[in-house]
């Protein structure tokens, strides 16, 4: 009896232990070429065409890469999905890792690119949702499924060519409306004009000292001896001078300024990206 119990919750936990596994066996359609449309989403003339640049692709590079239509994903997720019919066909190269799939379920509005591991420095998470985003989706949510993946294609292969400008992020950019920030600030003008005059002034206490320095301005005033040592003493006078513009410690150390920033940075790679429209 003990026996037979234990048999028993053997039997029960390698059970618990295999329906994931249960759960994830998809019923995945033959590899038959470069072009599975198994969705019936592409026109024959659109699958050749396609079918067409992918073998070149292969030919010349010996990269594989395949596009599927899938009607469903059969109640996994897309990413789930991709990565193990990815497998299953074992796209690529042993030695090299370099398959690549673009899977598309049109009946649940979504798309994917995988990526084999050789190729994830190249064909990196980044430019895959750029192509997604800006090639694919709006076809796909014009209903036009063919042009959407053939526009994906031809961004897939540029990118594994070389040439992945037209991909890359683009910068964004950066306007200031001066009437909408004074709005916010009113001080700002005046702030403004405070650091003009400050600037203005060393500016010309700058000038002032080197005019000084070479001979060509002899300021008024005279040498007194103080602890040892000669110090010129400026005349006084009702008003500024040129000398005290620029020779006073006090306006050169507050203009001075020992503060610092620093940047930082990130990286992103991975093994492909999906979307939804």
């Amino acid at each position: 009896m003990r026996l037979r119990s234990m048999r028993l919750m053997l039997a029960a936990a390698l059970l618990i232990g295999l329906l994931p596994a249960l759960a994830l066996a998809f019923d995945f359609p033959s590899l038959t070429g470069q072009v599975v449309d198994d969705a019936g989403v592409m026109s024959a003339d659109s699958r050749r065409e396609i079918a067409g640049k992918l073998k070149d692709l292969e030919d010349k590079s010996t990269i594989q890469l395949v596009v599927a239509t899938v009607p469903s994903l059969q109640g996994g997720d897309i990413e789930t999905f991709a990565n193990q019919l990815f497998r299953t066909w074992r796209l690529g190269q042993a030695q090299k890792n370099n398959g690549v799939l673009l899977l598309v379920a049109p009946n649940e509005h979504k798309v994917r690119i995988e990526v084999g591991y050789g190729l994830e420095g190249t064909l990196t998470d980044a430019l895959c949702s750029t192509i997604i985003t800006s090639a694919i989706i709006p076809r796909f949510k014009a209903g036009d499924f063919p042009g959407g993946i053939e526009r994906g294609v031809d961004g897939i292969i540029s990118v594994l060519n070389g040439d992945a400008a037209e991909w890359q992020p683009k910068p964004q950019s950066f306007t200031i409306d001066i009437d909408q920030l004074t709005a916010r600030h009113p001080a700002l003008p005046f702030l403004g004009f405070l650091a003009t005059a400050v600037l203005l002034r060393l500016l010309i206490g700058g000038i002032a000292w080197l005019l000084q320095a070479i001979g060509l301005i002899k300021p008024e005033g005279r040498y007194v001896k103080r602890h040892g040592r000669l110090v010129f003493v400026p005349a006084r006078h009702s008003s500024q001078d040129w000398s005290s513009w620029g020779d006073s410690s006090s306006s050169s150390s507050s203009s001075s300024s020992s503060d610092s920033y620093s940047g930082g940075g990130g990286s992103s790679g991975g093994g492909g990206a999906s979307g939804s429209w």
